[in-house]
């Protein structure tokens, strides 16, 4: 009688273990099921991380990068230089110290898909070749102008944006056009080619005489037939000149002008000179390489038609 008792007890209580368990299973799978639109999103965000860890992890696994983007991977900063007073371009809030634009855009994806972060470094027409000459910085995203000229010192990617040349003057001046500058003293960026697209401009439309001019030996400096430069090294210094009388005009990419295009001032009617904007780095260099293979990608897929139109560059 015992034994019987005994199965019997034992009987019971696997019964209501077997129901405890039943119980803790349909418990758990009501607390941890998400509704079906929750989980489609998680998953696809998941993917997506996934996926830009797994790009950033080849890019910088271990002998498959070239020497100078290895050592960029291993400091763990990408240094690029940028303007920092061009809206749209590079432009950094005095308030916040943030940086803005679609060059800066570009240059936080190189980061990303190295995987590092990213260190801007304010630079001027002047000064980026210099700074990247001198190893201060990685590469330059600073609507800089790609030029025969300039290939010869850098390399350049394929362009991922091309705006032209143009004049801002004050309305007050009564200059309208390209005829209109003949005699007058213009403002420009020291180491742009501003002047020079002018200079060429006006002798193309039949303003200047060609008789002096060799694209050689060109000089803003010491340009005096029939239109003379002054050269600032910043932006808002020539705006200020500009208001002040100090030149008649203000010369320099119509992106850039747009910025100090103010309610008393307007463009001549004639905007010449495209302008190709690239990357440039060190010559011959694996950041060359680089940079111009995730240009070339991003302007198939659409992502720099994105920023483009993200940034009104259109």
């Amino acid at each position: 009688m015992k034994d019987w008792k005994r199965v019997i007890s034992m009987a019971m209580a696997a019964g209501m273990s077997a129901m405890m368990l039943a119980g803790c299973g349909s418990s758990t799978t009501e607390t941890t099921a998400a509704p079906a639109e929750t989980t489609a999103a998680a998953t696809e965000a998941t993917e997506e991380t996934a996926e830009a860890e797994a790009a950033e992890t080849e890019a910088a696994a271990e002998g498959e990068l070239a020497e100078d983007v290895q050592a960029i991977v291993d400091r763990g900063v990408l240094r690029v230089g940028v303007k920092n007073a061009v809206i749209g371009f590079g432009y950094q809030d005095t308030l916040t110290g943030e940086y803005s634009g679609m060059e800066i855009d570009l240059a936080q994806k190189i980061a990303d898909y190295l995987g590092v972060d990213v260190e801007y470094t304010a630079v001027t027409a002047a000064t980026r070749g210099e700074l990247l000459d001198s190893g201060d910085i990685d590469c330059v995203l600073a609507t800089f102008t790609i030029t025969d000229e300039r290939k010869q010192t850098w390399d350049f990617t394929t362009p991922y944006y091309t705006d032209y040349v143009t004049v801002l003057v004050e309305q007050s001046s009564g200059i309208t056009s390209l005829e209109g500058l003949k005699d007058a003293k213009v403002g420009v960026s020291s180491g742009s080619t501003s002047a020079k697209s002018l200079v060429e401009a006006m002798i193309e439309g039949g303003f200047l005489s060609a008789d002096d001019y060799d694209a050689e030996t060109f000089d803003p400096a010491t340009w005096t037939e029939g239109i003379s430069f002054q050269q600032y090294d910043d932006y808002p210094t020539i705006s200020t000149a500009l208001s002040a009388g100090e030149v008649d005009a203000f010369c320099v990419d119509k992106s850039i002008l747009a910025v100090y295009n103010t309610d008393s001032r307007t463009y001549i009617d004639e905007q010449f000179a495209p302008q190709q904007y690239g990357i440039a780095t060190t010559k011959g260099s694996g950041v060359s390489e680089l940079c111009e293979e995730l240009i070339t990608g991003w302007l198939e897929d659409g992502t720099i038609d994105g920023l483009i139109e993200e940034y009104s560059l259109n």
